[in-house]
């Protein structure tokens, strides 16, 4: 009888296993369907760096998404607390976070108002990502806020067809945790399939005070029939994060230490904290900033046959969010909700918004050997009001300090329309065409938080009414040479509406209420790749024509963000190398490194000239040439090396990166920049299989290992005399010294 059953019974498994090996395959390529419109191939014309789910994971302990970009080439990770995780930011090329657009699933990620990607509103996301492409330069058309120096797309994992969950747990310096659980059904009744995880993220922060507190979730659930997927996605989380974002000379880090600042100070006769001078201060606890972001998708995935499969998202974001402030010594008239005689007086204030943003992505694909052709796009409305109250002044009832002193609303629509072929023209060569139409229309109105004082109108008012129509066209030519040999050149313009702030802050320069002008680029890349077994190389060489790009001038708004204005002529030109050796099977070595110039051609900065330091009297305020000047945040050397051993269960992930001096404005005012820096973080994991797990990893992050002193980030202002040493203030985020963070994470 065994003779018999056994064959049987191997045969049931067998076809078991490959049944459930195709729905598993299956699976994982309708999931991909959503982002084919926004993704490059080999095929593709474009400079672009992907990152795998391993590269991801080896560094999801606790810090944000930055910290993982940081690992390709021309990008920079900036931080407010010192240990990459709260306030952390990207640039890429010089370009800040405002002109890289930023998606998930396809579905932009970017505030379309303030058009910048916060990390924190979605607290471990970095642990829901199963992909990650970063392109460089305009990239391919996509959706949301328009590419204007690069994109990030991520997707998040696949559903699993298998039961499994996962347990992770993290503790480092500064009292740096993570516990996070995440649970999948598996393929359930052949159809179904549900994904939930949970994580809690918190740290006191290098900077003090600096404190950090996140809580996520993440929920997918799927229908599967062979060809068509139906996913809703829900995720998010609540961010509660002391606020940071003011940074600290360098006179006050020799005075008081390198984990100083001031958010939240107050003077006092008695205060519990006494400073290195012997002053004392009491500190405000709640000087907090609060979010709360729930991200909704309902994702069809349809695969028609081998060449043509369909995507439609439909998308809604909520977000509420405050912070609280307090004001040492404010002036109660800046305050018209307020009826008082006092002119001074110590107060806590919040300033409030809540928005709402929802819309339809919808593609469709075709893949043939020869052609690939994509084509489809997207609307949303995006509606955001924004006020500001009083919890208390120093001497007033709480009766009597009830109302907003300021109270705005901004609506916005976004669309766009695109079709991109890639055409196989001859053996070798491909040709590349990608056009995209896009539609904004921005309003907002209202009374702004700025005071201007003026007869009738204490608040500054906003009116914007602007409607942009930008086409966006894409070409380009990829020719391969042999298995080995890969080239590509290709011509992009991209356009860009000014962000929120652009519009807003101009009151502080210009008198007149005038408009920004939107933003242009002319976009040449030229890349080569040169691919064998264990060797990779690659050259890219780009140029970026801008036409009115809004760059900082040096000025700083009263929420320490950099005022910009339009220059009409600007360029950023550099080459980007790179090369991955795999010396061994247990040794990888890689490097990248970008070399680059970016000039602001006949630049004219706005400055207003006092007498002296003591009159304060106005001698001039207008334009002063300065002819061809380099760009602020733009370091003209950036350099990785990356060195993988891995042998058995054991990982050693070695990280070094090199970044070159930059400005904060755009006059090479040394006064006024970031020193040159070099800092090196290693991570090491071992990983084992127990009876009862499928995977036990234990891991230890050490970063900057060789406790360099640095800031990656910074910004400043100056203030100019005729008769008295003009001001240049400099503020920095000075980065942690040598720190930990220990992981432990169980897959069952």
């Amino acid at each position: 009888m065994k003779r018999f059953l056994l064959p049987i019974l191997t045969g049931v498994a067998a076809v078991a296993a490959h049944a459930q090996e195709s729905d598993s395959v299956r699976m994982y390529r309708l999931q991909q369907i959503e982002v084919t419109a926004t993704r490059a191939t080999p095929r593709t014309p474009v400079a672009y760096t992907d990152l795998s789910h391993d590269a991801i994971a080896r560094n999801s302990y606790g810090t944000d998404i930055p910290t993982v970009l940081a690992l390709t080439p021309s990008m920079i990770a900036t931080n407010e607390t010192g240990i990459g995780i709260g306030g952390t930011s990207i640039r890429l090329r010089g370009t800040d976070a405002t002109r890289l657009n930023v998606t998930i699933n396809g579905v932009a990620m970017n505030n379309p108002d303030s058009h910048s990607m916060y990390w924190y509103d979605t607290p471990d996301l970095i642990s829901a990502v199963g992909t990650m492409q970063v392109q460089r330069g305009a990239g391919l058309s996509t959706n949301g806020t328009g590419a204007f120096g690069g994109a990030v797309n991520m997707t998040t994992g696949a559903l699993s067809t298998e039961f499994s969950g996962e347990a992770s747990l993290s503790y480092g310096s500064y009292n740096t945790n993570k516990q996070a659980v995440g649970i999948s059904s598996g393929l359930l009744g052949g159809h179904w399939a549900v994904d939930a995880r949970l994580t809690h993220i918190g740290s006191d922060g290098y900077i003090d005070r600096g404190a950090t507190d996140l809580k996520s979730y993440l929920f997918q659930g799927g229908y599967y029939n062979g060809r068509t997927m139906v996913k809703l996605l829900s995720f998010g989380g609540k961010a509660k994060t002391y606020l940071t974002y003011n940074g600290v000379t360098m006179e006050d880090m020799e005075r008081y230490g390198r984990r100083y600042h001031d958010s939240g100070q107050y003077q006092t006769s008695a205060g519990p904290h006494v400073l290195a001078d012997g002053s004392h201060v009491g500190y405000f606890d709640d000087q907090t900033d609060n979010y709360l972001q729930i991200n909704n998708q309902l994702i069809l995935n349809h695969r028609f046959n081998n060449r043509w499969a369909l995507n439609a998202t439909a998308f809604y974001t909520y977000g509420y969010g405050y912070y609280k402030q307090y004001k040492d010594d404010a002036e109660l008239a800046e305050y018209v909700n307020l009826d008082t005689e006092i002119q001074e007086a110590d107060l806590i204030r919040e300033k409030i918004m809540r928005n709402h943003l929802g819309g339809l992505n919808a593609s469709a694909s075709y893949t043939s050997r020869a052609l690939d052709l994509n084509f489809g796009g997207s609307w949303s409305y995006y509606t955001c009001p924004h006020w500001g109250e009083l919890d208390w002044v120093d001497g007033m009832d709480a009766g009597a300090i009830g109302g907003r002193w300021y109270d705005n609303d901004v609506d916005k629509q976004d669309a766009n329309l695109f079709a991109r072929a890639n055409w196989q023209a001859a053996h070798g060569l491909r040709l590349f065409a990608d056009i995209q139409y896009r539609y904004i229309r921005y309003e907002a109105w209202g009374t702004n938080d700025n005071y201007i004082g003026q007869e009738g109108m204490p608040m500054q008012p906003i009116d914007v009414d602007k409607t942009y129509h930008f086409f966006n066209p894409r070409a380009g030519v990829s020719y391969r040479l042999g298995e080995r040999n890969s080239f590509f050149f290709s011509f992009a313009v991209a356009q860009k509406e000014p962000t929120r702030g652009d519009f807003t802050d101009r009151y502080m320069f210009t008198a007149d209420y005038t408009y920004p002008s939107s933003e242009k680029l002319y976009d040449w890349e030229l890349g080569y790749t040169y691919t064998a077994p264990r060797l990779s190389l690659g050259v890219n060489l780009y140029y970026m024509k801008y036409k009115d790009q809004l760059v900082p001038m040096g000025r700083i708004n009263d929420g320490y963000d950099a005022l910009n204005d339009n220059v009409d002529d600007s360029y950023r030109r550099g080459v980007e190398l790179s090369a991955s050796w795999k010396v061994t099977g247990w040794f990888t070595a890689s490097a990248n490194a970008t070399f680059s110039q970016n000039r602001i051609e006949n630049y004219t900065e706005l400055r207003t000239v006092y007498d002296n330091d003591e009159d304060w009297n106005v001698i001039s305020d207008g334009p002063v040439a300065l002819g061809t000047t380099k760009l602020a945040y733009s370091p003209e050397t950036i350099a990785n090396l990356i060195l993988d051993f891995h042998y058995g269960g054991f990982e050693a992930a070695f990280h070094t990166q090199y970044v070159g001096e930059q400005y904060f404005a755009n006059n090479e005012n040394d006064a006024l920049s970031l020193d040159a820096y070099c800092v090196t973080n290693l991570n090491l994991s071992y990983s084992f299989r127990t009876r009862n797990a499928r995977r036990i990893r234990l891991g230890l992050q050490v970063n900057n290992l060789f406790n360099a002193e640095y800031e990656n980030n910074g910004y400043g202002y100056s203030t100019w005399f005729r008769d008295s040493p003009s001001q240049h203030t400099a503020l920095y985020f000075p980065q942690a010294p040598l720190n930990v963070l220990a992981n432990v994470t169980v897959k069952f």
